[in-house]
């Protein structure tokens, strides 16, 4: 066995285990901080004579084809070729011993060696190509896949766009969407459905191919950039619609009328201003009666939410408490997800009964309303709402407690029932 020459000058000999081996094996040390890396004539009875590690990879270079060689693992032999590209070195797996042979092996290096030499990185080429191959569908469960922590209301949202908007999409490759396609599609919703379905489809389908690029591979440019570089956005305005106050005792006397499940729940979002889906999916674990805390784990933006509650809602969910049935749900439903999803029936069953239009998020933003009118400070009104204070570097260095919270919270609530009972009385003595 020939030794080789370590950092040290002096003479190093071969671990005992390559004694064993029915070849000769001659040993490369770089000079530096590379460690000691053997060099062999891969052949099919060297590859199966080399022992695996105990730990790490070890990597075999062969002697009559530069570039080429073998990394074996705890369990496992893979051929590769590896050059410089662009200033950097590649390496590139080319197969497993013994499905991949030697011959075989070395022939694809030979070919996979002369692209580089021309300055290809067979790497990023098999990227593009698989990135070019994958559709639609994919694509979308791919994101899926790699964001696991989505809100609750995301992965609805996304699941429409390709299961409704881009539903005879979803078998074409992703790089075969043009720009001329986005177009097209984006007017024909817009047309059906809405501005503002149309633009949020195509901010959907953007994210998606954006992560598939970076991701799998890149592909070209995103087909829906043709909207911005066309100013083909549509226009949208945002809904600004609230109960006003004189409307809010009609409002509560009809949603009285309703089912015990659909009154909490609508006066849960009329005096925390939560969000629908927030307030859809909570749960008892999540709801601590003896501290008069709700907590939201997860919501719109990703930051939990830790709301005290008012002596209004603290009595209301102790009630449901005491009438709850075995589900972990605060407001069960007999439906597939276990609790209730949107209730559009009975939001049209109050309004008819009030001649009060609206929505749950009419709820939120009359809450917001009324917090403003109670004066409390723009920070607060952002934590009880769990806005971000992006871009505010004074916001972000504020940091108010759950305790803070209570007097504004208690504040609102009793602003809600003056309204609610002063308006009630005036009706009382109209009738």
């Amino acid at each position: 066995m020939a030794g080789a020459r370590g950092r040290s000058g002096e003479n190093s000999f071969a671990p005992n285990y390559l004694n064993l081996l029915p070849f000769s094996l001659a040993w490369h040390i770089e000079i530096g901080e590379e460690p000691a890396v053997p060099i062999a004539h891969l052949t099919k009875r060297v590859v199966q004579d080399i022992p695996h590690p105990e730990a790490g990879q070890v990597f075999y270079y062969d002697d009559h084809l530069r570039g080429f060689g073998l990394r074996v693992g705890r369990r496992s032999k893979a051929f590769f070729c590896e050059a410089m590209v662009s200033r950097r070195t590649v390496r590139v797996t080319i197969g497993r011993f013994p499905v991949c042979r030697p011959e075989h092996a070395r022939r694809a290096a030979l070919g996979l060696l002369g692209q580089m030499a021309e300055g290809i990185n067979p790497n990023a080429a098999r990227k593009a190509t698989a990135a070019k191959s994958i559709t639609l569908k994919e694509a979308f469960d791919g994101f899926f896949a790699d964001k696991p922590k989505l809100s609750p209301n995301t992965v609805p949202n996304y699941r429409r766009t390709i299961d409704v908007y881009l539903a005879d999409w979803q078998r074409r490759p992703i790089s075969e969407i043009t720009r001329q396609m986005v177009m097209a599609r984006h007017r024909k919703i817009g047309e059906e459905r809405g501005e503002t379905t149309a633009n949020n489809v195509m901010r959907h389908l953007r994210s998606i191919y954006n992560h598939t690029s970076a991701v799998v591979g890149e592909l070209p440019s995103n087909p829906v950039e043709i909207l911005s570089q066309a100013r083909a956005w549509t226009s949208e305005t945002r809904r600004r619609t609230s109960i006003d106050e004189a409307a809010l005792p009609r409002w509560y006397q009809a949603v009285l009328a309703q089912d015990e499940r659909v009154r909490d729940f609508l006066l849960v979002a009329l005096f925390t201003g939560m969000r629908r889906s927030e307030i859809a999916t909570l749960r008892w674990e999540f709801v601590d009666l003896a501290g008069a805390t709700l907590t939201v784990p997860r919501t719109k933006n990703g930051d939990p939410l830790v709301l005290p509650l008012s002596s209004f809602l603290l009595r209301l969910l102790r009630c449901r408490q005491l009438a709850a049935s075995a589900s972990p749900w605060v407001f069960p439903s007999p439906g597939k997800s276990g609790h209730i999803e949107e209730p559009k029936s009975a939001t049209t069953r109050v309004a008819e009964a009030s001649g009060v239009s609206f929505t749950v998020h009419d709820l939120r933003r009359t809450f917001i309303t009324i917090a403003e009118s109670q004066d409390i400070p723009a920070y607060t009104l952002k934590r009880l709402l769990n806005h971000r204070t992006s871009g505010d570097v004074t916001g972000g260095y504020i940091v108010i407690s759950t305790d803070r919270l209570r007097a504004p919270v208690e504040k609102i609530a009793a602003r809600i029932e003056r309204l609610i009972n002063a308006s009630s009385a005036q009706s009382d003595r109209a009738a």
